[in-house]
């Protein structure tokens, strides 16, 4: 069976110890995020919409450098939003500022009803770098 190591940026959020998971999990050069939202430190969701798409990028970011990673590594994009066409415009613009240029990583919206306080969610896989794994 491949090892599993769990993976948590250096300022977890107490959402990790509320909810009983791993930020990320790193199984050979893969490692798979977690949904990350835009919650502060606390665990609260941020009010307003297009900052709460901005922290989730930023505790993406942390997660990922928590494992020698950056947004250039990930190769799978899942994303969930309480109200899709509503949200699309704030999503792109912070989208675009990420991944500014090809190629970009393959990419998954879902629409849900529920995401625990939150409206938007995103979890990906990324390829850990053969710098990081050692």
């Amino acid at each position: 069976m491949a090892q599993r190591d769990a993976v948590f940026p250096a300022n977890r959020h107490a959402l990790y110890e509320e909810h009983g998971y791993s930020a990320a999990i790193r199984t050979g050069d893969l490692l798979f995020v977690s949904g990350q939202v835009g919650s502060r430190s606390d665990g609260s969701p941020e009010p307003d919409f297009h900052r709460q798409v901005e922290l989730a990028f930023e505790n993406l970011g942390a997660t990922l450098a928590a494992a020698g990673c950056t947004f250039d590594d990930i190769v799978d994009v899942t994303t969930f939003h309480t109200d899709p066409e509503n949200q699309f415009g704030a999503i792109m613009a912070v989208k675009q500022q990420i991944f500014s240029e090809r190629p970009y990583p393959n990419w998954t919206a879902v629409g849900v009803t529920w995401l625990a306080g939150f409206d938007f969610e995103i979890k990906v896989i990324a390829r850990i770098p053969a710098a990081a794994e050692a």
